[in-house]
């Protein structure tokens, strides 16, 4: 008996120790026929120090974390291995800064879909959550949205 108490107590510890991501503002930018990247937007905050180590979706063949910023008054873009997220703070995926790169699309995103998104995040214990997140998709002229 003493022994299903502890490992029931040892259960509901690793529960309580995984990491809880929220996610809110999600949105991808619409594209044209034929267009074969475009970028998925959020705000994330996380209840512990994790990870944003890997993303996919179904409508890319490959999807990235990728950071733009200026270097000598060029703007550029670059995938990242992992973006931090450090407990409470809400890291904002955005135009122009940290977004998830969705390349060799498959079909046309238009504005009215839903992609479906799952983010891969990695605790300090190196365990691996996947979060789903379904983001609209928003005509192409969009530069944010607030619910």
């Amino acid at each position: 008996m003493k022994k299903s108490v502890i490992a029931l107590l040892l259960a509901s510890a690793s529960l309580m120790a995984q990491a809880e991501v929220s996610v809110k503002d999600a949105w991808v930018r619409a594209t044209v026929p034929q267009q074969k990247a475009t970028g998925a937007f959020m705000t994330l905050t996380s209840n512990q120090d994790v990870r944003l180590v890997a993303a996919e979706s179904s409508i890319s063949g490959v999807t990235e974390v990728h950071e733009m910023k200026m270097e000598k008054d060029v703007m550029k873009m670059r995938a990242v291995d992992a973006l931090e997220l450090n407990q409470g703070k809400a890291v904002e995926l955005k135009p122009g800064g940290y977004h998830i790169m969705l390349m060799d699309l498959k079909s046309q995103a238009k504005a009215g879909d839903t992609v479906t998104l799952k983010l891969t995040f990695e605790g300090k214990d190196k365990k691996r959550e996947v979060l789903e997140v379904k983001a609209p998709v928003k005509q192409i002229t969009a530069t944010e949205h607030k619910m």
